[in-house]
């Protein structure tokens, strides 16, 4: 079947909170605020956040995200606080190969609510949409072998360390070489 058909929600619920497509022209200036009281920490994992993108920037990454989901390609969710609407992060699933049917889990936190366990919620709803409505046979959590934070969360959801690659990226500054874990889940 042609990835296009398949039924994706635009918006996912958890106890705490909403995952919701980045459909909203807008939407641009709450995630930049994000970024930018986020940055030391996004700046260390991430090769995007190097530098602080401008309201436009931000509001072009959402709405090629938006494209990439309807095309199936990417399913960027931003994670909103059910009670509050504050903004926590964005978690998308990723590197999808429908015909093998697997998928990559990434995610990034707005540093104001980490260690609350939104994350891992918000993971784990993407993993429960990725296993029982999008039937794919395994889903991967790629980090840095240094990123603990990041690691945390497959290894509380139950994601098997398949190995470390050594020497497998550049770090996000590009200056020296970092090792890769992966994780897994199969059904």
């Amino acid at each position: 079947m042609n990835p296009i058909l398949i039924d994706v929600p635009l918006q996912l619920e958890t106890d705490r909170l909403i995952l919701r497509a980045p459909q909203q022209a807008g939407e641009g200036n709450v995630v930049h605020q994000a970024i930018k009281g986020s940055i030391n920490e996004l700046k260390q994992w991430l090769a995007l956040f190097q530098e602080i993108p401008t309201v436009e920037e931000t509001e072009i990454l959402l709405r090629n995200a938006y494209i990439n989901f309807l095309k199936r390609e990417s399913l960027r969710y931003l994670i909103f606080h059910k009670g509050t609407n504050d903004f926590i992060g964005t978690a998308s699933i990723h590197s999808i190969d429908w015909k093998i049917s697997k998928c990559e889990i990434g995610y990034w936190i707005n540093s104001q609510f980490s260690g609350k366990g939104y994350m891992t919620e918000a993971v784990s709803e993407l993993t429960n949409l990725g296993f029982q409505q999008l039937n794919f046979r395994r889903i991967e959590i790629r980090c840095e072998s240094t990123n603990n934070k990041s690691r945390s969360i497959p290894v509380k959801l139950g994601f098997e360390l398949e190995g470390i690659l050594r020497n497998d990226e550049l770090s996000s500054d590009g200056s020296k070489l970092t090792d890769t874990c992966i994780y897994s889940k199969i059904k």
